[in-house]
């Protein structure tokens, strides 16, 4: 009795005159990778979903770069005031700490450089009218759901014959940083009764292709000088125009006051 022939398969959606049969030596399809064809019924593959940009990481590349910021600004200072007087050396009554939160709060330390990067300043300064007594240099950082933040304090304290000029060269020494550029230069935005006088500038910072725009601020007085940089993630792409240099100044204010503290 004659057998009849096995069903023929209907041919597959890409079967054709030159559709080859699986040998021997084929390898089979590995799991888990996309097919190099369509997808099913001719459709295309759904695009893949653009990447998010990673804030946290560019906050900690510009945050890095203001801690450089600071401290360069502060060894341009000591080398362009050089020339001493004759005028007396200021009493030395308050220092800089580094306190474990800043502003009422808001900011945690992350990181105390004040052994090192402020070691390292102070070691290679060289001024006349400066008797520096000791460095601060530190990060902040803080976080609000999805929005982050990072403030870098670096300064100084001592005895300081000329203070305006310090705190011009803190901002002056920000702009010359590799990758920075001042957008808005400095001015005086100090605060309505303040007895300090504060100014800030607009910077932009580019690090691996990301472009943040942020304020920096200074201050100068009789024993303290530093400059206060604040990086926010929503500022990243922001024209330098809309930065509120005015709310940076009061920041600053709020930073040197929970950081400076009396002597003994």
């Amino acid at each position: 009795m004659t057998m009849p022939p096995p069903p023929q398969q209907p041919p597959g959606p890409y079967a054709g005159p030159y559709q080859q049969q699986p040998g021997p030596y084929q390898q089979p399809q590995q799991p888990g990778f996309p097919q190099q064809y369509p997808g099913p019924y001719g459709a295309p593959m759904p695009p893949q979903p653009p990447r998010k940009k990673n804030t946290g990481l560019v906050i900690g590349i510009v945050a890095g770069s203001l801690v450089l910021l600071g401290c360069l600004g502060f060894g341009v200072k000591m080398v362009i005031d050089g020339a001493g007087d004759d005028t007396p050396f200021p009493a030395a009554t308050h220092k800089l700490t580094v306190p474990k939160t800043l502003v009422d709060g808001q900011y945690t330390l992350a990181q105390d450089m004040s052994g090192t990067e402020g070691k390292k300043v102070l070691d290679e300064s060289h001024d006349s009218s400066v008797r520096a007594g000791g460095a601060a240099v530190a990060q902040y950082t803080a976080q609000s759901g999805d929005q982050v933040k990072a403030l870098v304090v670096s300064g100084y304290y001592g005895q300081i014959k000329n203070p305006d000029h310090q705190r011009r060269s803190v901002l002056h020494g920000a702009g010359t940083a590799q990758n920075a550029k001042i957008e808005t230069p400095a001015k005086d935005v100090t605060p309505a009764g303040s007895d300090v006088k504060v100014e800030c500038e607009v910077l932009t910072n580019t690090e691996g292709g990301n472009q943040v725009t942020f304020p920096m601020c200074a201050w100068g007085d009789g024993n303290t000088a530093a400059g206060v940089g604040v990086v926010d993630s929503a500022s990243l792409g922001q024209k330098p125009e809309d930065i509120d240099l005015a709310e940076a100044a009061e920041l600053t204010l709020k930073v040197r006051a929970e950081m400076r503290k009396p002597i003994g």
